[in-house]
C-alpha cells in the first residue's frame, strides 16, 4: 500500500452518536466563513439540524463556546466563531494531518515515538448523551463515597458522587479540568422551583431551545449557560403534562450518583 492509499480519520462518539469529526469540522469551517447556520447548511449540502448538532456538540465539549448562536432572523440562525472555536478547528486539522503522517510511517515500517502511538487512541466511545468539559470546584472527602462539586457554565454546578477510589486514580482536586457524562434517561424536567430537592441531587436550571416527540419518550434540549446545551429523555405524558415550549425556563434534575467522570 502506497502513503496516497492512506486518509487516517478521527472521531469522537457519544451514545452512538457523532460529537467530533472531520464530517463536523467541515460543518464547523462552513458556519466559521459565512457565520450563518442556514448557509453553512446549503453550502455543504446538509440539513440545518446537522449543523445545529455541530455547533452545541462541540460548545459542550468546552469550558468556553467555540461559537455564540442566535436562533432565528433572516439568515436562519447567526453564530459567530470565538477565538477557541478556531483554534479546536485549527487543532483537529493539525491533529488529523500528524494522525495520518503516523500511519504512513506505520505502513511504511518506520514505528514512530511511543507518544505518537498514543494518538491511536483518540477515537473514543462513551455510552451518554450528555458530554460537559468541567473544572472540579471542591472536593468533600469520604472514606467510602466522596461528593464533588463541578463547574459547568457560569450559571451551573454539577455534584458527582464517586468512590474514594475513583478521587484518587482520576487526582480528582480543585482545578483540574474533568469530563463529566450523564445519560440523558436519567435527567427528569420540573418547572423552575417545583420538585423535589435532595442534598445529592443535581437541579440545573435552564431555557428549552428544542423539542422532539416520539411515540413513546420526547427529547428536549435545554440550553444551561456558556452555550453548553442538556438533553433530557422523558415520557411524552411527562413533557404534555409540563407543557413544554421554546423558550420556556425548567429545571434539570439527576441523581449526583448517575454523573460519570472521565480525566486525562
Amino acid at each position: 500500500m502506497s502513503n496516497s492509499d492512506l486518509d487516517a480519520h478521527i472521531a469522537f462518539h457519544a451514545d452512538g452518536r457523532l460529537l467530533l469529526g472531520r464530517s463536523r469540522i467541515v460543518l464547523l469551517e462552513a458556519v466559521m466563513n459565512c457565520g450563518s447556520l442556514s448557509e453553512a447548511a446549503r453550502r455543504t449540502g446538509s440539513s440545518y439540524k446537522a449543523v445545529w448538532d455541530a455547533v452545541q456538540a462541540i460548545n459542550n465539549l468546552l469550558p468556553s463556546p467555540a461559537f455564540v448562536t442566535r436562533i432565528g432572523g433572516s439568515r436562519g440562525g447567526s453564530a459567530e466563531v470565538t477565538p477557541i472555536g478556531r483554534k479546536v478547528i485549527s487543532s483537529f486539522r493539525l491533529l488529523e494531518d500528524r494522525l495520518s503522517r503516523i500511519s504512513n510511517a506505520i505502513v511504511a515500517d518506520e514505528l514512530p515515538e511511543l507518544d505518537d502511538i498514543l494518538f491511536w487512541g483518540l477515537a473514543v466511545r462513551v455510552s451518554a448523551r450528555n458530554v460537559f468539559r468541567c473544572t472540579v470546584a471542591d472536593v468533600e472527602d469520604d472514606p467510602v463515597d466522596v461528593r464533588i462539586r463541578l463547574r459547568v457554565s457560569v450559571d451551573n454546578n454539577l455534584v458527582a458522587i464517586v468512590p474514594r477510589d475513583a478521587l484518587l486514580e482520576l487526582r480528582l482536586a480543585p482545578g483540574r479540568p474533568v469530563v463529566a457524562f450523564v445519560n440523558a434517561s436519567f435527567v427528569s424536567l420540573a418547572q423552575e422551583g417545583e420538585g423535589s430537592s435532595l442534598a445529592n441531587r443535581n437541579r440545573l436550571q435552564g431555557r428549552v431551545i428544542g423539542r422532539v416527540d416520539g411515540g413513546v419518550s420526547c427529547e428536549v434540549r435545554l440550553e444551561i449557560g456558556d452555550g453548553k446545551m442538556l438533553t433530557a429523555i422523558v415520557p411524552v405524558a411527562d413533557a404534555t403534562d409540563l407543557n413544554i415550549q421554546i423558550g420556556d425556563r425548567l429545571d434539570a434534575m439527576f441523581n449526583a450518583s448517575h454523573v460519570i467522570l472521565g480525566a486525562d
